[in-house]
C-alpha cells in the first residue's frame, strides 16, 4: 500500500508544477512566447485540481490503513497520474480530441482510474460489512 504514498508525493509536485506553469503564464507573460506552450489556461487548471484530487484520495486511502489489494492501489496510482495529464495535454493541444491517439489515451486512462477506484470501494465495503 505504499505505493500510495508514492503515488501521492508525485502528484503533489505535479500540483506545485502546475501551479508554478499557471504563475508564470499568467502573471509573467513573456511576448512572442505567450500562448504559444500554454494554449488553455482553464484546462490547466482542471489538470491542477484535478492532481490535487488523486493525491488526496491516495493519501486517504492510505491514511484509513484498511488492508485493500496491492493491484488496486497500483491502478488508483496510474489512474491518478494519467487521468489529470489527459487535461494538460489538452491545455498543450487545443486539437487534442480530433486525435485518435490521444483519444485512445483518455478512454485507456480513465478505465484504469475507474477499475482501480471501483476495487479499492469494493474492498472498502467489505472490509466495512
Amino acid at each position: 500500500m505504499e505505493i500510495l504514498l508514492v503515488g501521492a508525493v508525485i502528484m503533489i509536485f505535479a500540483v506545485l508544477a502546475s501551479a508554478w506553469l499557471m504563475t508564470f503564464a499568467r502573471w509573467f507573460p513573456i511576448k512572442g512566447i505567450d500562448g504559444v506552450f500554454l494554449k488553455d489556461y482553464k484546462t490547466m487548471i482542471r489538470a491542477h485540481i484535478d492532481f490535487a484530487l488523486m493525491a488526496l484520495f491516495c493519501l486517504g486511502f492510505y491514511g484509513i490503513k484498511v488492508p485493500l489489494p496491492v493491484l488496486a492501489c497500483w491502478l488508483v496510482v496510474i489512474g491518478g497520474i494519467t487521468n489529470p495529464s489527459v487535461f494538460i495535454i489538452a491545455a498543450f493541444d487545443p486539437n487534442f480530441w480530433e486525435k485518435p491517439l490521444w483519444r485512445v489515451y483518455a478512454v485507456i486512462s480513465f478505465a484504469i482510474t475507474t477499475l482501480g477506484f471501483g476495487w479499492v470501494g469494493i474492498s472498502l465495503l467489505n472490509f466495512a460489512l
